[in-house]
């Protein structure tokens, strides 16, 4: 926003964002010169150092497009600004990027992400091991596993946060080796946590992180989209928990993104603001963009995503959708019923029965063709409508899948 923002008159080549600048510089004297430094010193002082190089980088601009206007006159580098790395650095939901009309979708190709054998090692620790897949555009990819896993460490090779020690990476058509700055103009990033400017509302964090790009969406239908009407111009700390999580997802939405990240969005949150945050990413992906995200939630993977990746010791164990996952390494369906006449022998003989637990009335069946068993169990003729009640079936779960795979829980 403040990228279009002009000062009046023989001024209009000064960028506003100087004058901000200035203004938090003296906020900061002041502070200095009444209470000597301290906490809010420092913090003006911050902002006006991160205005004043982003007001740079808008009059350098400026400058160069003045030129280019200018006949006979040719610039040789074209204007590509990136954000302050201050905000960079602070790890924020957005990865700062240059400005710039964000390219059409039309222009990419349907694999917007190929990962082919990548590797990160951080001392004698192997995050990730020869990791391999490929995300479609408009698909909900998940990464499932347990901390450590190698999660967070992939998703931060293919936003260009972290190097890639070996293998390759093709984020919307771009090597994010060689290209990062081209993609974080096209993608979007919420992480694990959010480090945003102290004393900020909504309305101003999502304001800070539009001035990072020139393409954008507007701040208002942002917040409305968000459900965070009530809470525009409410300081950042004050907010609650899923207040602040939708808050970061609409942070790393400013830039309108091709293609979104989320690190585990629904960490800590109650069921109520988990299903809220769940209708704003399959809206998002109803738009024709692409998702990728970690979860330790079996329910969310299964809600969400399209296909899964199962991680484990840095490692790709299992990849499929949620169903054939469940399918082909899921312990099969459980049918649960009571009768005080069954027997096991005419139970066993069943088509599709694996097998069978009878306990005084309680029946137990295992069988990966439920639909099959349940016709003949409750065939007028079958094996169990004489006196069955209390009928239960239970499928499989992802979490099943997991510990089929890696003997252990999700959340170890």
């Amino acid at each position: 926003m403040i990228s279009h923002v002009q000062l009046p008159g023989p001024f209009s080549r000064v960028p506003l964002a100087w004058v901000i600048a200035v203004i938090a510089f003296a906020i900061s004297g002041f502070f200095v010169a009444t209470k000597g430094v301290n906490g809010n010193a420092l913090i003006f002082a911050a902002v006006g150092v991160i205005f004043l190089a982003r007001g740079g980088m808008l009059f350098a601009q400026r400058m160069r497009h003045r030129q280019a206007a200018e006949p006979g006159v040719v610039d040789p580098d074209p204007a590509v600004t990136t954000a302050p790395s201050a905000v960079a650095e602070s790890r924020s939901a957005v990865v700062p990027a240059p400005t710039g009309a964000a390219p059409s979708a039309a222009a990419s190709p349907a694999a917007v992400i190929e990962a082919r054998d990548l590797v990160k090692r951080y001392d004698e620790v192997l995050a990730v091991d020869g990791v391999s897949f490929t995300v479609q555009r408009g698909e909900i990819f998940g990464l499932l596993g347990p901390n450590g896993a190698g999660k967070t460490t992939t998703l931060e090779m293919l936003e260009g946060l972290t190097g890639i020690d070996a293998g390759t990476a093709i984020v919307l058509g771009s090597d994010i080796r060689r290209d990062a700055v081209a993609v974080k103009r096209r993608i979007g990033v919420q992480l694990q946590a959010t480090a945003l400017p102290s004393y900020t509302t909504v309305l101003e964090s999502i304001d800070l992180f539009r001035s990072f790009y020139d393409h954008t969406r507007d701040a208002t239908e942002l917040i409305e989209e968000f459900d965070l009407v009530p809470q525009t111009k409410r300081i950042t700390t004050k907010l609650s928990g899923g207040q602040q999580q939708r808050l970061s997802i609409a942070l790393a939405m400013v830039n309108d993104p091709e293609l979104v990240f989320l690190d585990e969005p629904t960490t800590g949150l109650d069921p109520q603001a988990r299903i809220a945050l769940w209708g704003f990413i399959e809206r998002f992906r109803a738009r024709g963009k692409t998702v990728m995200i970690t979860t330790h939630y079996m329910e969310e993977a299964e809600r969400l995503c399209d296909r899964v990746a199962v991680m484990d010791q840095g490692h790709i164990v299992a990849l499929d959708t949620p169903d054939r996952l469940i399918a082909l390494h899921g312990p099969g369906t459980s049918i649960e019923y009571s009768s005080p006449h069954a027997d096991e022998a005419t139970l066993r003989a069943l088509t599709g029965v694996d097998s069978v637990h009878v306990s005084g009335t309680n029946v137990q069946l295992h069988t990966r063709r439920a639909e099959i068993v349940l016709a003949q169990l409750l065939h007028p003729e079958g094996a169990g409508p004489d006196g069955m009640s209390n009928l239960r079936v239970e499928h499989g779960t992802l979490e099943d899948v997991f510990l089929a795979l890696t003997g252990r829980g999700l959340e170890s």
